[in-house]
Formats: structure tokens, sequence, C-alpha cells
């Protein structure tokens, strides 16, 4: 997969984000760590990516019959937001569980919403029946080689700024994982353009559903519990090409607590001056769980979106 002919496609659509050196996680861990501030894209996350390589590579025809998607959240925003800047008519499904204020802003864009009750993983299933039955092109979040080549942009980005710090080498990258395209992409490039880079899964205790289908071998279900990363909770896909791809690009594996998760918001906020939303916290915790291992190293946190449910900023902001 072209990720650098991918980045080139997508550029003009989205924002070359910041990779911003943090004093204080350095310090405070002895390690050179960066953020890549995904937070800062137009929608608050790095969905965008996905969604705007995905819909440029429809061919006219599909694209003037419009795409269906399923989403919360980030994805919804960002086929939303592409959508209406292409003309490409967008119908979203999402669950019960929707966040209202994250509903009004995705109808504000022009897409045509539908509530389904249940979990996100229905919403998914109930969308892509949709898309079948009516012969449009359904947009996964994840599971569609077209988005994760745009999510994978990021890494192409990461390595040509970490360049401009003069740094020798990136020695580990932190990614927060959900359905497994975000680390899908960034993996794959990496493993090609940075081989000696260590590609670091991180998941909330709370919904680790890529992990445990790793580590049984299939996509399995798994219970969930209220995670504050709500961005990367629920099932994974029957037949996800995310599976073999993360077993494929992922070195290693870390699951975070709530109260890490938290704690991990709150520190990127008064150190880093960045409100994030739990997703992008996940990796941050996942690093500072573990980073004794990374002294004198050279560390990417792919700091996902900054789209903080109502509650999780009124902790985060708590003194």
């Amino acid at each position: 997969m072209d990720f650098n002919a991918a980045e080139q496609r997508i550029r003009v659509h989205i924002r070359e984000t910041p990779l911003k050196h943090s004093r204080g996680l350095s310090e405070s861990t002895r390690a050179d760590v960066f953020l890549k501030l995904e937070n800062l894209q137009e929608i608050g996350a790095f969905k965008i990516r996905g969604a705007a390589n995905k819909l440029l590579s429809l061919p006219r025809e599909q694209a003037e019959r419009g795409v269906v998607a399923a989403s919360n959240g980030n994805h919804a925003l960002a086929v939303a937001t592409v959508g209406g800047r292409l003309g490409i008519p967008a119908e979203v499904f999402v669950s019960e569980h929707i966040d209202p204020l994250r509903r009004t802003r995705i109808e504000s864009l022009g897409a045509q919403l539908h509530t389904v009750e249940g979990d996100p993983l229905l919403a998914e299933q109930t969308a892509r029946c949709e898309a079948e039955q009516s012969g449009r092109t359904y947009v996964s979040p994840y599971n569609d080689m077209e988005v994760i080549a745009g999510q994978g942009t990021i890494a192409v980005e990461i390595l040509r700024q970490l360049a401009q710090f003069k740094a020798k080498k990136l020695d580990a990258v932190f990614v927060a994982v959900g359905g497994g395209g975000l680390i899908g992409g960034i993996g794959w490039h990496l493993k090609s353009a940075s081989p000696d880079t260590e590609v670091v899964a991180c998941w909330p205790e709370n919904s680790p559903a890529l992990y445990e289908s790793l580590r049984a071998g299939k996509i399995v279900e798994v219970p969930e519990k209220p995670t504050w990363s709500v961005s990367t909770a629920g099932g994974i896909e029957p037949g996800a090409v995310t599976l073999e791809i993360a077993r494929q690009v992922i070195d290693r594996s870390v699951l975070v607590t709530e109260g890490e998760i938290l704690g991990a918001a709150r520190r990127i906020y008064r150190e880093d001056d960045q409100l994030v939303e739990g997703a992008a916290a996940v990796a941050a915790a996942g690093f500072l769980k573990s980073a004794g291992d990374y002294s004198g190293k050279t560390v990417v946190i792919v700091i996902c979106g900054g789209n903080a449910d109502p509650a999780l900023e009124a902790r985060i902001k708590e003194k």
C-alpha cells in the first residue's frame, strides 16, 4: 500500500498536524517524547484522513449515489465533513448511546442520521446492510483498506516532521486501538519506512476487543465495561481486515485502567495545554505505564483526538 500517495491525495483536505515536543513528559520519564496532535484536525480527530482517502477514491458514479457510514462520533464527523465538501451525500447510523452534543454536530454538517437501538457494532451492521440494499458504498470506520491507508498518512507526517528535530530515529510509537484502522495504517507504513520502530498498541482494560481477538487468533465477542475511551469502545466487525494487519504490525501491547486514562489526560492538559479525549489519553497512559523501558529513546504518542465528552472534560479540569 502506498501511504505516500495517500498523503499527497488527501493533503488539501486535511491539516498537517503539529508534532510537539513534550518537555514535561520528557523530563519526568527521561525519554524524548513527542505528541502528534491529531486533536488539532478540523474535526478534532484523525478520522478525517481515512474518510478523505476513501471518498476521494470512489468512482464518480458511486460518489453520486452517496455513502453510508456508522459511528457515534469522530468517523461520522469525518464522513459528513468530507462528503459535504465533495458533494457526496452521507447517511450515518448511530447507536442510541450517542452523546447528544455529537449528534447535533453531525447533523449540522448535513448528514442524514438514523438511530439504532443497541451498541455501536449493531449500528455498523445495520449501516452495512442498508448500503448493500441501496447500492451505495459503505464507509467503515476501520474495516477498509482505503480508510486504513488514510490513517497511515499520520506515520508519513511523523517521520517527515521528526527529521526537523534532528532526532536520530523513532524508537517507538504509542497508539490507542479500537477497530484497528489507526494502528494498522501507522504500523504498516512504519514497518517499511522505519522498520526498527516499535509499534505499541494501547487499550483500555474495560474495552479490549481487538486485544482479546488477537489473543484468540480470531474475532471474538468481549464483555464491555464503561470507559473514558468512548472512541475505541465496541466490538470488532466479523471478517475485519484489521485483525491480520494488527497481528503483523503490533510489537507490544499495553492495557490501562480508567484511572490511568484520566491521569494521563490531566497531565497532557496541565503540562502540554492540550485537552484530549479518552482515546488519546489511552495512548499516553500506555506510555506512562511502560516509560521505564524507554529512557533515552525517542517516542511519539499519537494524540488521536480532542473531542472529550463533557463529563470527561469536567474531570480533566478539576483542581
